[in-house]
């Protein structure tokens, strides 16, 4: 797992998991066994903005119960804000979320498990690290 005991799921992972596809649903599953999921107020609330049913906003209700939250701070939005005006300078174009969750995790020592290919740039340009099932 990289190295890292704790995992930071991106809300292109938690959809396939509520649609049970794989390998996501078992990788997922695992990981919320071990103890190694760690959760950010952004991606909580994509979540529930997209939540598919009452049972499914329900389940997403209780991740303030089960998993650790990233803490935020205005330390964290700085150096997201200047990651996010580094990756413009160099042309690229992500979006401060985007910027903002990779920044937690770097900061709280977490890999990120994601589909979303655009922070393939975003870890060549910091510590990032990936989770690769």
């Amino acid at each position: 797992m990289n190295g890292l005991d704790k995992v930071l799921i991106d809300t292109s992972v938690w959809i396939e998991f509520f649609k049970k596809r794989e390998p996501f649903f078992e990788t997922v599953q695992k990981l919320i066994e071990e103890d190694n999921v760690c959760c950010l107020g952004v991606i909580y609330a994509e979540l529930l903005q997209g939540a598919k049913s009452d049972k499914e906003l329900n389940t997403i209700k209780e991740f303030i119960h089960v998993f650790n939250f990233i803490p935020e701070s205005t330390t964290l939005w700085e150096t997201a804000g200047l990651l996010s005006n580094a990756l413009i300078q160099k042309g690229k174009t992500p979006g401060l979320a985007d910027c903002f969750i990779a920044s937690s995790a770097i900061s709280y020592g977490a890999a990120l498990f994601t589909l979303d290919k655009h922070f393939a740039t975003i870890q060549n340009s910091t510590d990032l690290s990936l989770f690769i099932p």
